[in-house]
């Protein structure tokens, strides 16, 4: 008898620990992708934290609750003035691997140059597959506009940033201002997810397309092959809602030309309809460049100048 209550107890905190858990996938750090690069770019330095004074930091900061799982963001915002433009930054990896910290040291740096930075936790691939991440970006920019004074933000001044698969996702947000059909219709908040610019750091703008080379990763998020399931493919592409609506565009990209897969015929969109778009393309460098000197102030510095074009 004392063995099957053993085992009882065991059996209910076993499933008790797995409500509350999700898998994560670890493979996309820094330190690993400096070890993958430094072969073949001998001169590259990890970028390093450079604190200021005027910055304030929140860290988790939880922007949804749902059930046994809450998101959270890493906030951080220049205090000299009370109502700074906002950048909301979303982190690569994927859409499998790579956390929130990532974004650290660009929301630092962007921050003291008079922003509010925020680093977003989403969703990724193993726990919950597309459109659930982009919900999820779009609840955090709900919530730093409903929490405006908080974080000394604007919330007519927003921007979304983002690297690798996250700029793919910054992309696909602020192509679909607007469009309930990327809301998350349980969110009760009256504010908007709207942006007012973009900023791709090498994410694809079109994955079923002749520049792209999209694959399993790409499938495992989208749930299922183009083949499987084309909508998705489709409708997770910035290039599909790319029209007069969409915000003004950075993009930034490494040397890696499928990086950039539909920018071109984005920009032609925007062109036509007298959208304001920039493209810097840093020579001979990989992907996951933002990470590392020289290229994290090269691209520090392009995001700063487009967004005190754009929203200043």
């Amino acid at each position: 008898m004392k063995n099957i209550f053993l085992l009882v107890i065991l059996f209910l905190s076993n499933a008790i620990f797995a409500q509350g858990t999700y898998r994560v996938d670890s493979s996309y750090t820094i330190k690993s992708t400096y070890t993958k690069l430094i072969k073949k770019y001998p001169f590259i330095k990890i970028a390093q934290e450079a604190k200021n004074k005027k910055v304030a930091q929140i860290n988790d900061v939880v922007y949804n609750q749902d059930k046994n799982r809450a998101l959270h963001l890493d906030a951080y915002f220049n205090t000299a003035k009370k109502r700074n433009p906002g950048v909301v930054m979303i982190h690569g990896g994927g859409w499998r691997s790579g956390n929130k910290n990532h974004m650290k040291l660009m929301a630092q740096e962007i921050a003291s140059k008079g922003f509010s930075c925020f680093a977003i936790e989403y969703r990724l691939s193993l726990e919950a597959k597309y459109p659930e991440g982009i919900y999820d970006v779009k609840n955090a920019i709900k919530f730093i506009k409903d929490n405006a004074a908080k974080f000394n933000v604007d919330p007519d001044k927003i921007a979304v940033l983002g690297c690798s698969s996250g700029g793919q996702m910054a992309a696909l947000i602020g192509t679909t201002n607007e469009n309930s059909a990327f809301d998350d219709v349980s969110n009760k908040s009256k504010s908007s997810s709207k942006v007012n610019a973009i900023i791709d750091v090498d994410g694809v703008l079109a994955f079923k397309h002749p520049e792209s080379s999209e694959g399993e990763m790409a499938a495992f998020w989208l749930n299922g092959t183009s083949e499987e399931n084309p909508e998705n493919w489709k409708n997770a592409s910035a290039l599909t809602h790319t029209d007069k609506n969409t915000p003004p565009i950075l993009f930034i990209n490494s040397s890696i030309d499928r990086f950039h897969a539909g920018r071109n015929d984005m920009i032609a969109i925007l062109n036509q309809n007298n959208i304001y778009s920039e493209v810097h393309t840093i020579k001979d460098s990989p992907h996951s460049f933002w990470f590392f000197n020289p290229w994290f102030d090269e691209t520090v510095r392009y995001t700063i100048q487009f967004l005190d074009k754009t929203l200043k």
